[in-house]
């Protein structure tokens, strides 16, 4: 049931509304708590998860369709309790295209969540600077997206429309909230750091980029690059909920690389466990006053 094509074609693999509760189903029976908010963790960013109050913990291999994360710094947990007075799911981790997974599937868990009741998600990653001023453990609001990946047609809404899931064509002009980046600006203030704001954008990976592919990417508006995120914010809007999105900045993506230094994904994984503790403030912050506004 974990296998990456789980006897489908990666390129005809569609999901149905009675897999989404399958998949639910199985959340609902091993969990105490009906969540409202869905947050997903990035590479080396899973440690916030341990705050989550009268956890119950659900592997995704135990979660029918669910994908499994085979990279370091992805636990591959779902982590269901009580965070800041919200009731909330976390995934420690996430599935990647570069892993072998159809981009439907790895929006699945979005799909899960939103069939399970949660209408806000929370999504972070591991992103390599591209504007000049950003700078290794810095924290990026994502305000906007480049969907270069879905561009050349790896869209995860790509197959038959459900229209109990959301419109065939869906609106994406407001793809991260206004209002939750307003809360998450006010709260980084009220914690004495800055908050650098940005368009991230998505490639297939798994490899780094070369210098020519790093020019362009700043030619065509990007403030940082990284492998994730986009299918699952594309597949949270398609179905109506609210996105707040948060970059930590592990690595500095230069055009100008200099000799001798070669990026790999241990340096984002120390990057990563320095960024935790202000990812960790800034998202409780943020829960918080979701809470008041309620």
């Amino acid at each position: 049931m974990t296998s990456p094509t789980l006897g489908r074609s990666n390129v005809t693999e569609f999901f149905t509304r009675e897999e989404f509760e399958e998949a639910a189903d199985l959340i609902r029976s091993h969990a105490q708590r009906s969540p409202s908010v869905g947050l997903i963790l990035g590479s080396g960013l899973s440690p916030l998860a341990a705050d989550v109050t009268e956890p119950d913990i659900i592997s995704y291999q135990d979660i029918p369709y669910f994908p499994v994360s085979t990279v370091e710094g992805h636990t591959g947990k779902l982590v269901v309790g009580q965070l800041e007075g919200q009731e909330v799911l976390v995934m420690q981790g996430r599935a990647h295209y570069y892993e072998g997974y159809s981009m439907q599937r790895i929006a699945l868990p979005v799909r899960v969540m939103h069939t399970l009741g949660i209408n806000t998600l929370i999504v972070t990653n591991a992103a390599g600077g591209l504007n000049p001023t950003l700078r290794p453990g810095d924290l990026m609001l994502i305000t906007d997206h480049i969907n270069l990946i879905g561009m050349a047609g790896l869209n995860p809404l790509r197959g038959p429309n459900d229209p109990r899931l959301g419109p065939r064509f869906p609106d994406m002009s407001q793809a991260y909230d206004p209002v939750l980046r307003r809360i998450a600006l006010k709260v980084a203030a009220e914690l004495g750091f800055a908050l650098q704001q940005g368009v991230y954008i998505c490639l297939a990976g798994p490899s780094f980029e070369t210098p020519a592919d790093l020019r362009f990417l700043r030619m065509i508006g990007a403030d940082a690059v990284g492998m994730s995120t986009v299918p699952e914010v594309t597949a949270a809007r398609h179905a109506g909920m609210k996105v707040l999105g948060l970059s930590g900045i592990s690595n500095v993506a230069s055009p100008e690389p200099s000799e001798g230094h070669e990026t790999t994904h241990e340096e984002v994984l120390e990057a990563g466990k320095t960024l935790v503790p202000k990812l960790i403030a800034l998202i409780k912050g943020v829960l918080r006053e979701m809470g008041k506004r309620r």
